[in-house]
Protein backbone atom coordinates (compact mmCIF):
# COMPACT_ATOMS: atom_id res chain seq x y z
CA UNK A 1 0.00 0.00 0.00
CA UNK A 2 1.92 3.14 -0.99
CA UNK A 3 2.27 5.87 1.62
CA UNK A 4 0.45 9.12 1.06
CA UNK A 5 2.17 12.77 0.23
CA UNK A 6 2.59 15.59 2.82
CA UNK A 7 0.96 18.25 3.85
CA UNK A 8 3.17 21.59 4.51
CA UNK A 9 2.89 22.98 7.65
CA UNK A 10 4.04 26.26 7.52
CA UNK A 11 6.16 27.79 9.95
CA UNK A 12 7.23 31.66 11.43
CA UNK A 13 10.64 31.02 9.05
CA UNK A 14 8.90 30.36 5.66
CA UNK A 15 10.14 26.65 6.26
CA UNK A 16 7.24 23.54 6.12
CA UNK A 17 7.37 20.35 8.75
CA UNK A 18 5.24 17.91 7.48
CA UNK A 19 2.48 15.77 8.55
CA UNK A 20 3.29 12.50 7.80
CA UNK A 21 1.23 9.31 6.22
CA UNK A 22 -1.90 7.67 6.86
CA UNK A 23 -1.04 4.48 5.46
CA UNK A 24 -3.92 4.22 3.17
CA UNK A 25 -3.83 4.35 -0.61
CA UNK A 26 -2.55 8.22 -2.10
CA UNK A 27 -5.12 10.58 -3.42
CA UNK A 28 -5.69 13.57 -6.22
CA UNK A 29 -7.90 14.03 -8.20
CA UNK A 30 -9.00 17.43 -9.19
CA UNK A 31 -12.52 18.60 -7.47
CA UNK A 32 -13.52 18.71 -10.34
CA UNK A 33 -12.99 22.42 -12.10
CA UNK A 34 -13.48 24.27 -9.16
CA UNK A 35 -9.73 23.55 -7.76
CA UNK A 36 -8.46 26.99 -7.41
CA UNK A 37 -5.03 27.77 -9.32
CA UNK A 38 -1.95 26.62 -7.85
CA UNK A 39 -3.09 22.96 -7.34
CA UNK A 40 -0.70 21.87 -9.58
CA UNK A 41 1.77 22.39 -6.98
CA UNK A 42 0.24 19.78 -4.75
CA UNK A 43 2.99 17.15 -6.59
CA UNK A 44 5.73 15.75 -4.77
CA UNK A 45 4.80 16.73 -1.04
CA UNK A 46 5.78 14.61 1.84
CA UNK A 47 3.62 13.41 3.97
CA UNK A 48 0.20 13.78 5.87
CA UNK A 49 0.53 13.34 10.03
CA UNK A 50 -2.16 13.39 13.15
CA UNK A 51 -0.84 15.85 15.62
CA UNK A 52 0.55 14.78 18.87
CA UNK A 53 1.19 17.99 21.67
CA UNK A 54 3.56 19.83 19.93
CA UNK A 55 7.44 19.76 21.40
CA UNK A 56 9.17 23.27 21.11
CA UNK A 57 12.08 23.65 18.74
CA UNK A 58 15.28 26.08 19.26
CA UNK A 59 13.29 28.36 17.14
CA UNK A 60 10.34 28.33 19.49
CA UNK A 61 7.84 26.94 16.88
CA UNK A 62 5.45 23.28 17.27
CA UNK A 63 7.25 20.47 15.61
CA UNK A 64 4.60 18.99 14.27
CA UNK A 65 5.96 15.89 12.00
CA UNK A 66 4.10 13.36 13.68
CA UNK A 67 2.60 9.80 12.23
CA UNK A 68 -0.69 9.42 12.02
CA UNK A 69 -2.04 6.16 13.01
CA UNK A 70 -5.85 5.63 11.06
CA UNK A 71 -8.65 5.05 13.04
CA UNK A 72 -12.03 3.02 12.23
CA UNK A 73 -13.17 7.02 12.16
CA UNK A 74 -11.94 9.09 9.51
CA UNK A 75 -13.79 12.15 10.30
CA UNK A 76 -14.64 13.74 13.74
CA UNK A 77 -16.94 16.52 13.33
CA UNK A 78 -17.70 18.76 16.40
CA UNK A 79 -19.83 21.90 16.66
CA UNK A 80 -19.16 22.60 13.38
CA UNK A 81 -21.12 25.63 12.20
CA UNK A 82 -20.84 27.68 9.02
CA UNK A 83 -21.72 31.33 8.22
CA UNK A 84 -21.91 33.17 4.36
CA UNK A 85 -21.19 36.78 5.86
CA UNK A 86 -23.71 37.52 8.42
CA UNK A 87 -25.72 34.55 8.13
CA UNK A 88 -25.42 31.65 9.13
CA UNK A 89 -26.22 28.68 7.49
CA UNK A 90 -25.90 25.71 9.40
CA UNK A 91 -24.81 25.33 13.15
CA UNK A 92 -24.08 22.54 15.91
CA UNK A 93 -23.16 19.90 13.65
CA UNK A 94 -21.41 17.13 15.34
CA UNK A 95 -21.06 13.67 14.18
CA UNK A 96 -18.52 10.87 13.20
CA UNK A 97 -17.88 9.40 9.69
CA UNK A 98 -16.40 5.39 9.74
CA UNK A 99 -13.70 4.42 7.34
CA UNK A 100 -15.10 2.52 4.06
CA UNK A 101 -18.69 2.73 4.61
CA UNK A 102 -21.12 5.37 2.41
CA UNK A 103 -22.37 7.95 4.94
CA UNK A 104 -25.60 9.70 3.09
CA UNK A 105 -27.07 13.51 4.21
CA UNK A 106 -30.54 13.74 3.48
CA UNK A 107 -32.97 16.61 4.36
CA UNK A 108 -34.99 19.22 3.00
CA UNK A 109 -33.88 21.91 0.61
CA UNK A 110 -31.72 24.84 2.08
CA UNK A 111 -31.03 22.54 5.43
CA UNK A 112 -27.24 22.74 5.04
CA UNK A 113 -25.95 19.29 3.56
CA UNK A 114 -23.92 20.34 1.03
CA UNK A 115 -22.12 23.30 3.15
CA UNK A 116 -21.05 20.13 5.71
CA UNK A 117 -20.27 18.39 2.96
CA UNK A 118 -17.93 20.88 1.37
CA UNK A 119 -16.62 21.15 4.96
CA UNK A 120 -14.94 17.53 4.33
CA UNK A 121 -12.30 19.28 2.16
CA UNK A 122 -12.34 22.52 2.67
CA UNK A 123 -14.35 23.76 -0.97
CA UNK A 124 -16.15 26.52 1.30
CA UNK A 125 -12.17 27.97 1.07
CA UNK A 126 -13.36 29.12 -2.32
CA UNK A 127 -16.35 31.30 -0.90
CA UNK A 128 -15.81 34.67 -0.35
CA UNK A 129 -17.23 35.24 3.00
CA UNK A 130 -17.30 32.37 4.25
CA UNK A 131 -16.20 31.29 8.17
CA UNK A 132 -16.21 27.78 9.36
CA UNK A 133 -16.04 27.44 13.11
CA UNK A 134 -15.63 24.20 14.99
CA UNK A 135 -14.11 21.59 14.54
CA UNK A 136 -13.78 19.05 11.24
CA UNK A 137 -11.10 16.14 12.43
CA UNK A 138 -9.89 14.10 9.90
CA UNK A 139 -7.48 11.36 11.40
CA UNK A 140 -6.92 13.39 14.55
CA UNK A 141 -5.85 16.54 12.38
CA UNK A 142 -7.67 19.96 12.53
CA UNK A 143 -8.57 20.60 8.76
CA UNK A 144 -8.80 23.84 9.44
CA UNK A 145 -5.30 24.45 11.40
CA UNK A 146 -3.92 27.12 9.57
CA UNK A 147 -0.91 25.31 9.33
CA UNK A 148 -2.88 23.09 6.79
CA UNK A 149 -2.83 23.25 3.41
CA UNK A 150 -5.74 23.26 1.60
CA UNK A 151 -4.95 21.79 -1.30
CA UNK A 152 -2.92 18.57 0.21
CA UNK A 153 -6.67 18.42 1.92
CA UNK A 154 -8.47 18.08 -1.45
CA UNK A 155 -5.55 15.46 -2.84
CA UNK A 156 -6.49 12.95 -0.48
CA UNK A 157 -10.44 13.85 -0.55
CA UNK A 158 -11.68 13.95 -3.68
CA UNK A 159 -15.07 15.38 -4.65
CA UNK A 160 -18.00 14.51 -7.63
CA UNK A 161 -20.19 17.19 -8.36
CA UNK A 162 -24.30 17.47 -8.83
CA UNK A 163 -23.87 17.80 -12.63
CA UNK A 164 -21.54 15.84 -14.61
CA UNK A 165 -18.37 18.44 -15.76
CA UNK A 166 -16.05 16.70 -17.87
CA UNK A 167 -13.07 18.39 -19.06
CA UNK A 168 -12.85 19.63 -22.92
CA UNK A 169 -10.40 17.61 -23.50
CA UNK A 170 -10.11 13.49 -24.73
CA UNK A 171 -11.49 10.77 -21.81
CA UNK A 172 -7.73 9.84 -21.08
CA UNK A 173 -6.94 13.56 -20.68
CA UNK A 174 -9.71 13.92 -18.01
CA UNK A 175 -8.35 10.61 -16.45
CA UNK A 176 -4.72 11.53 -16.74
CA UNK A 177 -5.67 14.69 -15.48
CA UNK A 178 -4.58 14.24 -11.62
CA UNK A 179 -1.97 11.46 -12.10
CA UNK A 180 -0.27 14.16 -14.56
CA UNK A 181 -0.29 16.89 -11.91
CA UNK A 182 1.00 14.43 -9.38
CA UNK A 183 4.00 13.72 -11.12
CA UNK A 184 2.62 10.45 -13.58
CA UNK A 185 3.44 12.34 -16.85
CA UNK A 186 3.46 9.47 -19.45
CA UNK A 187 4.17 6.00 -20.94
CA UNK A 188 2.88 2.79 -20.05
CA UNK A 189 2.99 4.29 -16.08
CA UNK A 190 0.02 6.71 -16.98
CA UNK A 191 -1.81 3.96 -19.21
CA UNK A 192 -2.23 1.50 -16.55
CA UNK A 193 -3.62 4.35 -14.29
CA UNK A 194 -6.14 5.27 -17.01
CA UNK A 195 -7.10 1.76 -17.36
CA UNK A 196 -7.34 0.55 -13.70
CA UNK A 197 -9.69 4.02 -13.11
CA UNK A 198 -11.76 3.35 -15.63
CA UNK A 199 -12.19 -0.24 -14.94
CA UNK A 200 -13.01 0.58 -11.36
CA UNK A 201 -15.71 3.01 -12.62
CA UNK A 202 -17.21 0.69 -14.62
CA UNK A 203 -16.66 2.26 -18.05
CA UNK A 204 -13.55 0.98 -18.99
CA UNK A 205 -15.40 -1.43 -21.67
CA UNK A 206 -17.54 1.39 -22.96
CA UNK A 207 -14.91 3.44 -24.16
CA UNK A 208 -11.98 1.76 -23.83
CA UNK A 209 -12.08 1.99 -28.31
CA UNK A 210 -12.35 5.87 -27.84
CA UNK A 211 -10.16 7.07 -25.35
CA UNK A 212 -9.02 10.26 -27.59
CA UNK A 213 -12.41 10.84 -28.18
CA UNK A 214 -14.27 13.98 -26.25
CA UNK A 215 -15.45 13.50 -23.62
CA UNK A 216 -18.05 16.30 -24.57
CA UNK A 217 -19.63 13.30 -26.48
CA UNK A 218 -20.15 10.99 -23.96
CA UNK A 219 -23.77 10.46 -22.36
CA UNK A 220 -24.78 12.28 -18.90
CA UNK A 221 -24.38 8.97 -17.18
CA UNK A 222 -21.10 8.64 -18.30
CA UNK A 223 -19.86 11.47 -18.17
CA UNK A 224 -20.62 11.29 -14.44
CA UNK A 225 -18.94 7.30 -14.31
CA UNK A 226 -16.32 9.69 -15.87
CA UNK A 227 -16.24 12.07 -13.39
CA UNK A 228 -15.62 9.46 -10.97
CA UNK A 229 -13.19 8.14 -12.67
CA UNK A 230 -11.05 11.10 -12.59
CA UNK A 231 -11.71 11.79 -8.90
CA UNK A 232 -10.34 7.85 -7.91
CA UNK A 233 -7.21 7.89 -10.78
CA UNK A 234 -4.70 9.23 -7.71
CA UNK A 235 -6.31 7.20 -4.93
CA UNK A 236 -8.03 9.20 -2.77
CA UNK A 237 -9.01 7.81 0.84
CA UNK A 238 -12.11 10.06 0.79
CA UNK A 239 -15.04 10.55 -2.25
CA UNK A 240 -17.46 13.15 -1.30
CA UNK A 241 -20.68 13.09 -3.62
CA UNK A 242 -23.18 15.75 -3.89
CA UNK A 243 -26.36 14.66 -5.46
CA UNK A 244 -24.45 12.32 -8.30
CA UNK A 245 -27.45 11.71 -9.58
CA UNK A 246 -29.75 13.84 -9.65
CA UNK A 247 -29.18 14.57 -13.08
CA UNK A 248 -29.67 11.36 -14.28
CA UNK A 249 -32.24 8.61 -15.60
CA UNK A 250 -33.09 5.94 -13.81
CA UNK A 251 -31.22 3.31 -15.41
CA UNK A 252 -27.67 5.82 -14.86
CA UNK A 253 -28.63 5.78 -11.64
CA UNK A 254 -28.47 2.26 -11.08
CA UNK A 255 -25.59 1.94 -12.48
CA UNK A 256 -24.13 5.07 -10.35
CA UNK A 257 -25.20 3.19 -7.18
CA UNK A 258 -23.62 0.06 -7.83
CA UNK A 259 -20.55 1.90 -8.69
CA UNK A 260 -20.64 3.23 -5.22
CA UNK A 261 -21.26 -0.25 -3.45
CA UNK A 262 -18.24 -1.80 -5.11
CA UNK A 263 -16.24 1.86 -4.47
CA UNK A 264 -17.01 1.22 -0.88
CA UNK A 265 -14.41 -1.40 -0.18
CA UNK A 266 -11.39 0.64 -0.76
CA UNK A 267 -12.89 4.53 -0.38
CA UNK A 268 -14.75 5.94 2.06
CA UNK A 269 -18.08 7.34 0.17
CA UNK A 270 -20.17 10.46 1.75
CA UNK A 271 -23.12 11.48 -0.27
CA UNK A 272 -25.76 14.09 -0.53
CA UNK A 273 -29.30 12.98 -2.22
CA UNK A 274 -32.47 14.06 -2.24
CA UNK A 275 -34.09 10.70 -3.06
CA UNK A 276 -34.50 8.94 0.50
CA UNK A 277 -34.94 5.44 -1.44
CA UNK A 278 -31.21 5.77 -2.53
CA UNK A 279 -30.11 6.51 0.73
CA UNK A 280 -31.97 3.82 2.33
CA UNK A 281 -30.76 1.64 -0.89
CA UNK A 282 -26.66 2.37 -0.96
CA UNK A 283 -26.00 3.64 2.75
CA UNK A 284 -24.76 2.25 5.84
CA UNK A 285 -25.52 5.44 8.04
CA UNK A 286 -27.41 8.48 7.91
CA UNK A 287 -27.60 11.83 8.88
CA UNK A 288 -30.77 14.04 8.86
CA UNK A 289 -30.63 17.90 8.40
CA UNK A 290 -33.64 20.24 8.58
CA UNK A 291 -33.74 23.72 8.61
CA UNK A 292 -35.38 26.01 11.30
CA UNK A 293 -36.56 29.74 10.91
CA UNK A 294 -34.47 32.23 12.72
CA UNK A 295 -36.30 34.17 15.28
CA UNK A 296 -35.01 37.34 14.22
CA UNK A 297 -36.22 37.10 10.08
CA UNK A 298 -37.05 34.62 7.62
CA UNK A 299 -33.66 33.27 7.11
CA UNK A 300 -33.29 29.58 7.47
CA UNK A 301 -30.24 27.61 9.25
CA UNK A 302 -29.35 24.18 9.19
CA UNK A 303 -29.18 21.70 12.05
CA UNK A 304 -28.29 18.17 12.38
CA UNK A 305 -31.14 16.56 13.84
CA UNK A 306 -30.18 12.53 13.74
CA UNK A 307 -27.37 10.82 12.51
CA UNK A 308 -27.79 6.72 12.87
CA UNK A 309 -27.08 3.33 11.19
CA UNK A 310 -29.97 3.92 7.90
CA UNK A 311 -31.44 0.78 8.82
CA UNK A 312 -33.31 2.80 11.86
CA UNK A 313 -33.00 6.17 10.45
CA UNK A 314 -35.73 4.37 8.45
CA UNK A 315 -37.48 2.13 10.07
CA UNK A 316 -36.90 3.37 14.01
CA UNK A 317 -36.02 7.01 14.28
CA UNK A 318 -35.52 8.84 17.39
CA UNK A 319 -36.69 12.50 16.36
CA UNK A 320 -40.27 13.35 15.35
CA UNK A 321 -39.06 15.13 12.77
CA UNK A 322 -37.15 12.41 11.19
CA UNK A 323 -39.66 10.03 10.88
CA UNK A 324 -42.06 12.53 9.56
CA UNK A 325 -39.60 13.53 6.98
CA UNK A 326 -38.69 10.03 5.97
CA UNK A 327 -42.29 9.06 5.93
CA UNK A 328 -43.17 11.93 3.34
CA UNK A 329 -44.99 14.31 5.75
CA UNK A 330 -43.17 17.19 5.38
CA UNK A 331 -40.25 17.94 2.81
Amino acid sequence: MSSLPSIPVPRGDDSAAPLRPVPAPVLDGPAGDQLPAGDQKAAGMPELARAKPPASTGGGHADLATVVVPTATVFDIANLAVDYGDYRAVREVTLDIREREITAFIGPSGCGKTTVLRCLNRMNDLIDGCRVEGRVGYHGIDLYDPKVDAVEVRKRIGMVFQKPNPFPKSIYDNVAFGPRLAGVKKGPELDAVVERALTSAALWDEVKDRLRSSAMGMSGGQQQRLCIARAIAVEPEVVLMDEPCSALDPIATARIEELMQELKTRYTIVIVTHNMQQAARTSDRTAFFTAEVNESGDRRTGVLVEYDDTQKIFSNPSDDRTENYVTGRFG
